[in-house]
This record gives structure tokens, sequence and C-alpha cells, in this order.
């Protein structure tokens, strides 16, 4: 057997193994903050391998049989919580039905499919002695909440990443940079009194004037990949009775930024510009990107994948390396009702996330 025969057999036993993985996965019930079985599972599939791995909390994480501190390290990072079922699924969301060259199944596409690709990747290289870079894969939680107990909690306890890719569904496209996400919680004061006398200052008219600001203010600076700083009002509070002027309201705000402004940046800006307190409610998620001519990325390109910038947060967001965000998948059918993944795309996935980190490692 020829060594290129033997690397492809080795290939298409791998992805039968995390499709089995994926379908205990998804068997599995692992909401944000409760992913303690899948954590299980996770351990189980590496100990099945005889691969040594560690737990924090509910992350998982491993590193490859040659690590040399010396060498600088690729993170390979996805996640194993999920969102929890809408009430339009019409299959059973913990139950994996493969139909029609789809597997359905809650957590499938987002992000099964690019977890245990990722893991499978990170097996195929794990016994590797003649490698440049060091490999880390992480299985993290708490992704789909933002939460503190997730890769965030654990990157203190990896080694210095050099790059790291970042699973999630793109259909193997290359995002070489995501926007940020702010969340601020305004608050306009005003007057109360009595609505059918000329009394009070109404604190809706005051958060309607800051309200038409935002709506169409733009940041001067625009990003070449991501594009203008979006800023929308997605939440608003007021009032007790009808004849009762309110002496507040109460406003959030979404803003989803580019990495042409800091986070503080963006803050400051707004509230120099508006009459309402404006108070972030978190300043860690920030804009992440990685070269438009790293080795990685150039390696993407060369199989003919493009590159783009994604409006989405994720783990990246906590990433102070550079990072490309890459995956099976389709991120439309995130959070979806009957949410699938075709198996060929988890195929396509270790192929394509194999074929691209040999071209850098």
């Amino acid at each position: 057997m020829s060594e290129q025969t033997a690397q492809s057999s080795n290939q298409i036993s791998l992805a039968a193994d995390a499709l089995a993985l994926l379908k205990r996965l998804i068997n599995t019930p692992s909401f944000s903050r409760e992913e303690e079985q899948t954590a299980d599972l996770i351990i189980d599939f590496f100990r099945g391998k005889q691969i040594p791995v560690e737990r924090l909390a509910n992350n998982i994480w491993a590193k490859n049989r040659h690590f040399d501190e010396r060498k600088p390290t690729i993170l390979l990072n996805s996640h194993h919580d999920t969102v929890k079922p809408n009430k339009s699924w019409t299959l059973d969301p913990f139950e994996p039905l493969e139909r029609d060259g789809k597997l359905f199944g809650l957590g499938s596409n987002d992000a099964g499919g690019c977890l245990v690709s990722l893991l499978t990747t990170f097996i195929y290289f794990y016994d590797r002695a003649d490698m440049a870079y060091n490999i880390v894969m992480a299985a993290s939680a708490e992704e789909e909440i933002s939460g503190r107990g997730g890769l965030e909690l654990l990157l203190p306890e990896l080694p210095p990443i050099s790059f790291a890719i970042v699973g999630e569904p793109t259909e193997m496209q290359l995002a070489i940079a995501e926007k940020g996400l702010l969340v601020l919680d305004c608050t306009a004061h005003g007057i109360s009194g009595h609505a059918a006398r000329e009394e009070g200052d109404n604190a809706i008219y005051k958060a309607i004037r800051d309200i038409n600001w935002i709506t169409t203010y733009q940041f001067p600076k625009v990003s070449p990949t991501l594009g203008p700083i979006k800023l929308s009002v997605t939440i608003i509070n007021a009032g007790s009775q009808h004849n009762v002027v309110p002496d507040t309201c109460t406003f959030t705000i979404d803003a989803r930024v580019t990495e042409q402004y800091t986070l503080q940046e963006v803050i400051e800006t707004i509230q120099a510009n508006v009459a309402s307190d404006v108070k972030p409610r978190s300043i860690r998620l920030k804009p992440s990107s990685i070269p438009s001519d790293h080795p990685i990325v150039n390696a993407g390109l060369a199989l003919g994948r493009h590159t783009y910038g994604s409006p989405t947060t994720s783990d990246q967001a906590v990433l102070d390396c550079p990072s490309l965000k890459c995956g099976p998948g389709h991120s439309g059918r995130s959070h979806s009702a009957d949410e699938f993944i075709y198996l060929r795309e988890i195929e396509e996935g270790i192929d394509g996330y194999i074929r691209m980190l040999e071209q850098v490692v």
C-alpha cells in the first residue's frame, strides 16, 4: 500500500469515528453551562485514542504527542455547547437522524460538525514528530452565551498561541475578520408629571432623540473586510401608567464593532453624542482578524477558498492572537429548527483542515 493510499484510508477511518462521536454529542443535551456530559464524551473519545487529555470546568484540551515548548503553537478550537431548541422543531432535536445525505440534530451544524472535524484533524497530526509547530486542541464550553467559563477561562492554562483556527460553520470559506460585540445599556432621564397638564420632561422623547442619532450616525472609518460599524437599538422600556409622564426610559444598543476602532473609542463616541447615560455590559468581545497573507490563509486560498469578514461573534472574540474562523456547515442553519449538516460537509471539513495545515506545519 502506498503512503498516499494509507493516508487516505486513515482519513476515512477517522471520518467514521468523527461521525459516530457527533451522533453521541447530538444525543446528549449540552446547553450552555450544562455541558458536563458532552465534556465526558469528548474525554472518552480522546482516551479511546490513547491521547492524554485535560479538563478545566467543561473545557477539554490536549497537546500533540511531541509537544515542544521551543516551537510555536497552533490552537484548534470549537465549542460543544448548544442553544436550546426552538418550538418550530418537527424532529426530536436529540435524536441523530441520517436522511438524504444529511445528519439532523441540535448542534449538528453549530458547531458539532466543526468540532468533530477539528478533533479528527488533531488526531491525524497527533503523532507527527516532524512538525514546525505544536498543535493544541480545545473543545470549549459556554460559547453560545459568550460565557466567562468557556475558552476565556481556559486560555491562561494553554501555552502561548501563534495563531488559531476557530471552528464555526463557514462552508470552509475563510473568515479572516470578525466583528466584536458591545452591548450598551442606556438610560434617558426626565422629570415625571401628569400627562394631562404641561408638567414634567418626558424621558421617552429624550430617548427618541438619542435613538435617532444612533440610527443615523456613521463612524467615519470603514473596515475593508467587515464594512462599517453597525449600531442597533434592540430593547426599549419606559412608563408605568397612561397618565404619568415617565422620568426614565431605558434602551439597549447592540454594537457590532470592527478593527478600525477600539471598543472604548466606540463607547466614548456614543457617550459624547447622546444625552442618555451609556454603560457597557462588557468590553471583552473584541474584533478579531488574521492577516490576509498569513500562511494558513494562503493555504486555504490555494485550495480554492475565498476570504470574507464575518458579522457574527464566536470564541475568536476572546483571543489576542491572529485567528481564522473556518469550518464545515452553513451559518444560516445555526439555531434553526430541524438543524442539519450534510455528511459530505464533515468529510470535506476534515480533508480541508488537514490539507491547509499540511502546507503550514
